[in-house]
């Protein structure tokens, strides 16, 4: 692994502490009006999202429907044309940088895992555990007892207790997501953005994934984009449907598969 690419893991370490997360109202993502627009093409249009503290949503949608650029605007990748962006009641997003973003609680784990593979399960958990300590100390200095522990519950979370000395780049391309949804939860996140995570997956995996992502919500909310339906189905609490942009529909799995427009435009492709 190279220095700038620890250094890069690592930068979020350089800010003060954000603000205190205000859950008061319950509601833990607030996107309003949010518009971006690439070269004459509208990739949001006007969306309003709302997701709530602890809550699993489900977020789907056609190629093109805006999914990746509403993740993409969440964690500051992308700045919005119009709109506003709250995390909780008191950390406008559109005010902070990506890695001030990722301090404050939201956690994105991306479709292709973006582990270290020439280190342990376990350093990939140290690094990612980090927080403000310089790239020497996270890979000369001995963790506390308490770190330790944090990276044994998140190894025993994501199934991977037998392999903390594995190399990460030995592991199965479910592991491996599994790993990186590790890396996520040693952060702490309050809101953790997950993108198409059981693509290549064995039915197994898959099967151990929904698990994992259903036990997950509670002490945080977590927001799956995702293609493939029998998987949305097998977790999906509150499904969020996308096209051109603006939220379609939003509900039920039921209520969402039943609705004539989300056939017409996803389901019935």
């Amino acid at each position: 692994m190279s220095m700038t690419s620890i250094g890069r893991l690592l930068s979020r370490g350089h800010y003060s502490a954000p603000p205190p997360l205000d859950l008061s109202h319950n509601i833990v993502l607030y996107l309003e009006g949010i518009s971006v627009s690439f070269d004459g093409f509208k990739a949001l249009n006007n969306l309003n999202l709302y997701i709530e503290a602890g809550e699993l949503r489900c977020i789907i949608g056609p190629n093109g429907a805006g999914k990746t650029t509403m993740m993409d605007v969440i964690t500051g990748k992308t700045r919005p044309d119009t709109g506003s962006a709250w995390f909780g009641q008191t950390i406008d997003l559109l005010a902070l940088s990506e890695p001030e973003i990722a301090q404050a609680g939201i956690g994105r784990k991306f479709q292709k895992p973006t582990v270290f593979p020439n280190h342990t399960v376990f350093e990939n958990l140290e690094l990612a555990l980090a927080g403000e300590r310089s790239v020497w100390k996270v890979l000369f200095a001995k963790l506390s007892p308490s770190q330790i522990a944090r990276i044994d519950q998140v190894l025993e979370t994501v199934g991977l207790k037998d392999h903390r000395s594995t190399q990460a780049g030995s592991l199965s391309h479910g592991q491996k997501q599994w790993l990186e949804i590790g890396m996520m939860l040693v952060q702490e996140p309050k809101l953790m953005l997950v993108d198409e995570p059981v693509a290549g997956m064995t039915p197994q995996e898959t099967e151990k994934t929904a698990e994992l992502l259903v036990s997950l919500a509670g002490e945080r909310s977590v927001v799956v984009v995702e293609h493939d339906m029998d998987f949305v189905r097998s977790i999906a609490r509150t499904v969020t449907v996308l096209h051109e942009g603006s939220v379609l529909a939003e509900g039920s799995i039921d209520k969402v598969q039943n609705d004539p427009k989300v056939v017409e435009v996803y389901l019935g492709e």
